[in-house]
């Protein structure tokens, strides 16, 4: 599928050439990374284990938690074993491994949040018909849809980029991330990318509208009921998708789509360290922060631990 090069490592970004400063960059990493797992695990522990949120929007917040946790697993560890090994090595079917999962997660969270917002607008638009609309098989289709679109934009993504031979190893960025691969590209093969990313950014487009349109009914629905703790009621489950959405659209377009510097930018980093783990890490804090049934059932989580501790405790 891709073609050979005389490449056969990429350096990514170092951070310093000072080891202090790349023991901090690892501590500094380590301690997001940990954030972030713990958090998304938390989320998929709550879904999993309390049947009473065993329900399509908990569904589907728990493929998000999965998405995230995947996404952020995919480039962090390997750039904090890099910083504490004093190296910036990764082998060329490594950086390919990269690029395919790291596109993978992320096309498959951007799919889900447009799933997440038809559920939405079936809740609060046709209440009466929602069980029935969004049933348990319905579900399971459409996010086996969602994970099978998001591997095959990764495969497409992956295969566009690694097509043509690279005249430099040199990755200015902490990951290898397409923008930045595509600027060591030697042939015009690179424009087969560029080509899979106009389509992506046309359907990208299509999705924007449809959750917009989408939120449109919601809203006027929202007017419609004539109990203001109603509406607060059903406007707080739309609350956080809009944050998240909103988020995860301006931090990816601003990183994808503004000009790569030739150069190690650090305003390139930033704008990639957003896009990449500002959601993950704010993800399980909004959707959980209002959230009084995910609060309740990891309460009884904790509580069911502490309990079984102190059983295990006393038989000893």
């Amino acid at each position: 599928m891709f073609q050979n090069t005389s490449v056969s490592t990429f350096l990514l970004l170092e951070f310093s050439e000072i080891w202090e400063l790349q023991i901090l960059h690892f501590t500094v990493f380590l301690l997001l990374y940990l954030t972030i797992v713990t958090g998304n695990i938390l989320i998929i522990s709550a879904v999993a284990f309390d049947h009473h949120l065993h329900t399509p929007l908990y569904f589907f917040l728990m493929n998000l938690a999965v998405q995230d946790l995947c996404s952020i697993s995919v480039i962090i560890p390997k750039s904090m074993i890099n910083s504490l090994l004093n190296t910036r090595d990764i082998s060329y079917f490594g950086c390919v491994a990269q690029v395919l999962l790291f596109f993978f997660f992320i096309s498959s969270d951007f799919f889900l949040l447009t799933v997440m917002a038809y559920d939405r607008y079936i809740a609060i638009c046709n209440p009466l018909h929602y069980e029935m609309v969004m049933n348990k098989q319905a579900c399971t289709q459409m996010v086996a849809t969602v994970w099978l679109a998001g591997l095959a934009y990764g495969i497409l993504h992956t295969s566009g980029t690694f097509v043509t031979p690279f005249c430099s190893n040199v990755v200015n960025q902490f990951f290898c991330e397409i923008p930045q691969l595509l600027k060591l590209a030697c042939s015009d093969l690179y424009l087969i990318e560029i080509g899979i990313v106009v389509v992506s950014v046309a359907i990208g487009v299509g999705c924007c509208c449809f959750i917009i349109v989408t939120y449109i009914y919601i809203f006027m629905a929202l007017l419609q009921i004539p109990s203001i703790q109603g509406r607060q009621k059903a406007f707080s489950t739309c609350l956080p998708h809009i944050i998240v959405f909103s988020m995860f659209l301006f931090s990816g377009s601003i990183a994808y789509l503004r000009p790569t510097s030739d150069t190690p930018s650090y305003l390139d980093l930033i704008f990639t360290m957003i896009y990449s783990m500002l959601p993950p890490l704010l993800n399980p804090i909004i959707y959980s922060m209002k959230n009084k049934a995910i609060k309740k059932s990891l309460s009884k989580l904790f509580r069911g631990k502490n309990c079984s501790l102190n059983i295990s405790s006393r038989l000893k």
